[in-house]
C-alpha cells in the first residue's frame, strides 16, 4: 500500500523519525550509563518525572491541556503496556549487551512493523519485502549467536523488545485520529511512573539483588541518591524521551508505519559511535555480520517503499 500523504506531510513525517532516533539514541546511552549504579526502577521513575515535566511544558506553550481527555482509555492502556514491556526488556538487555549488539537486535522491530502492518493495519506488503524481512530475522539470529550453546539470555529480552516496540506504532497508527503525539506520551509517562513506583515500593531496598546478573541487578538493586555528576545523565535521559518520543510519535501518526519505520535505522551507526567513544566497545566480526544483515534489509525496505513511491 502506498501511502496517501502529501509530499509535505510524508517529508515531515520523515524528519521527525530521523530526528526522533537520533535523540532517543542519547537515551540508550545514558541508560547503559547508568545501569551500574542504580536499580532500573529508580532510572525510569527520575527519568518519567523530567519527561513528563517537559511534555506539561510543551502542551502548555502549543496546545490546551483539555486534549489530554481522552475518550480511548483501553487502546492507552494497551500502548502504553506494550511501551513498557518494551523498555523494561530492552533495558535489561542493553546492562548485559554492547550497545551496538544491543540496538542492531532491536531494529528487528522495523521488519516486525512490516509484518504487522499487514495483520494489524491491513497493508499489502509483496514478496521482496517478505524477502527482506527473512534477512533481517537472520541477521538476528547471528547476533543472537545461537551457535555459542545457547542463546544469550539478554539477547533475547532485546527480542521481545523489538516485537512489543513493534506493537507500539501499531498502536500509534489506530490512535492517530483522535489523539495527539503529546496525548499518546503524557499516557505513557503516567504509566511508567505508576509502575516504578510500584516498584520502587516492593524491591527498592534490594533484597533481591546480589544474583550476579547484570540485568537481575539492574532490576533488583537498592535505590541509591545520585551523586551531582550524575544528574546531567538522568537530565539527559528524561529530555532524550520527552522529545524523542514526542518527534517519533508525530511521525507515526502522520505516515504509514512500513514508510516510516526503516528511517529509524539513523540510530544505528549512531549507537556504533557512542558505543566507541563512550564505551570503548567495537563490533566484532560476528556482530558486523548481523549488523549489515539487519541494516540492509530496512534500508533496501525503504528503497522499495521510494521506488513505489515515484511510481504512483
Amino acid at each position: 500500500m502506498i501511502s496517501q500523504a502529501s509530499p509535505r506531510t510524508t517529508l515531515l513525517g520523515i524528519l521527525c523519525a530521523i530526528g526522533g532516533a537520533s535523540v532517543l539514541s542519547i537515551n540508550d546511552v545514558a541508560i547503559k550509563a547508568l545501569s551500574g549504579g542504580y536499580p532500573l526502577h529508580q532510572v525510569i521513575l527520575t527519568r518519567s518525572a523530567i519527561s513528563m515535566a517537559f511534555i506539561l511544558t510543551f502542551i502548555g506553550l502549543t496546545g490546551s491541556f483539555r486534549q489530554l481527555r481522552t475518550r480511548r482509555p483501553r487502546g492507552h492502556l494497551l500502548r502504553v503496556s506494550f511501551v513498557m514491556l518494551s523498555n523494561i526488556t530492552y533495558f535489561l538487555g542493553l546492562a548485559a549487551l554492547p550497545l551496538a549488539d544491543a540496538v542492531a537486535i532491536a531494529f528487528i522491530s522495523p521488519l516486525v512493523v512490516t509484518l504487522l502492518s499487514v495483520v494489524v493495519l491491513h497493508e499489502h506488503v509483496g514478496p521482496r519485502r517478505w524477502a527482506a524481512v527473512a534477512a533481517g530475522l537472520v541477521g538476528v539470529l547471528i547476533m543472537m549467536r545461537p551457535g555459542a550453546g545457547a542463546l544469550h539470555p539478554a539477547a533475547v529480552l532485546v527480542f521481545i523488545s523489538a516485537f512489543t516496540y513493534a506493537s507500539t506504532h501499531m498502536m500509534t497508527r489506530r490512535l492517530r485520529d483522535t489523539e495527539s503525539a503529546a496525548t499518546l506520551n503524557f499516557y505513557v509517562q503516567c504509566g511508567f511512573i505508576v509502575v516504578s513506583t510500584c516498584m520502587g515500593l516492593i524491591v527498592g531496598d534490594g533484597h533481591l539483588a546480589g544474583g550476579g546478573n547484570a540485568s537481575l541487578e539492574f532490576l533488583f538493586r537498592p535505590w541509591v541518591w545520585p551523586p551531582p555528576q550524575d544528574w546531567p545523565v538522568f537530565l539527559a535521559t528524561g529530555l532524550a524521551v520527552g522529545i524523542g518520543g514526542l518527534m517519533v510519535s508525530q511521525a507515526y501518526r502522520l505516515c504509514e508505519a512500513a514508510l516510516i519505520a526503516p528511517f529509524e535505522y539513523v540510530a544505528m551507526p549512531l549507537a556504533i559511535i557512542w558505543g566507541v567513544t563512550v564505551f570503548g566497545q567495537w563490533p566484532d566480526a560476528t556482530a558486523w555480520a548481523g549488523i549489515a544483515l539487519i541494516c540492509g534489509a530496512g534500508l533496501y525496505t525503504l528503497w522499495r517503499e521510494t521506488v513505489n513511491r515515484r511510481r504512483t
